[in-house]
């Protein structure tokens, strides 16, 4: 222990007049399944907003990292761990919560079809339920989750075009239709084949596996990302 810790108050004896505002986080959990962009909702248990579906979230504990708080209630309430998780952005309306000054950090988290296969989703801890949820046919939400939710899949639609992030939605190895039906999915828009499939090898993001997926037509070829595609989506994650 150096000076500066010893001679450093106990945390404890601090006090101070201002208000002290109720920390939360919650986390979208997108993926692309059955050619859907689907979110991960948990039915609340408990007021406000009993039965309403919602994002999985909860208070941060007072000796908790928001991002050990995010991933902690993630599991909580959906058995989901081990995913990538991605600051978002912190929401803090004085009355986005009737019960008092809450302000919420937001996390979204990306889920390829193969993960979600493997998954056992249940609800636990305050959620009754846990389930996927058409993005573009959701319920009615609680608090202010229709705007977290709405800034979440802008946030996504940005990192689809501008970065190579599309690869944790789609299996280890894909034909360009699926990547394109992904992309349509997600920027809501049709995109022209022969563009689409010219500006993506263009990239150079994607390589060929040397396998082919059998179909009514003649085979496709199968592609992944290349492992430099990969390596800086991973360091711009950790260096946004």
């Amino acid at each position: 222990m150096n000076q500066s810790e010893l001679s450093r108050p106990p945390r404890a004896s601090y006090s101070y007049d201002y208000p002290r505002p109720s920390v939360t986080v919650d986390i979208i959990l997108f993926t692309f399944h059955e050619d859907r962009l689907k979110v991960l909702l948990i039915r609340r248990s408990h007021a406000p907003f009993a039965d309403r579906w919602a994002l999985p979230g909860g208070f941060v504990n007072i000796d908790e990292d928001l991002e050990e708080a995010a991933r902690r209630e993630l599991n909580e309430e959906t058995n989901v761990s081990d995913v990538y998780l991605e600051q978002l952005y912190t929401f803090g309306d004085p009355d986005r919560d009737p019960r008092g000054r809450v302000i919420t950090v937001a996390y979204f988290a990306l889920l390829s079809n193969d993960q979600v296969n493997q998954l056992q989703i249940r609800g636990a801890s305050d959620a009754g339920e846990a389930a996927w949820w058409d993005i573009y046919a959701l319920p009615e939400l609680a608090f202010d989750h229709a705007r977290i939710l709405h800034y979440a899949v802008q946030r996504l639609r940005w990192k689809l075009e501008w970065t190579a992030l599309g690869f944790l939605l789609l299996p280890a190895e894909f034909t360009l239709s699926e990547l394109q039906r992904v992309y349509e999915t997600v920027l809501h828009e049709p995109l022209d084949k022969r563009n689409f499939r010219r500006k993506m090898l263009a990239a150079d993001v994607l390589e060929e596996t040397g396998n082919l997926r059998e179909g009514d037509h003649r085979p496709a070829k199968l592609y992944r990302f290349t492992a430099k595609a990969i390596e800086l989506e991973q360091a711009r994650r950790r260096f946004p």
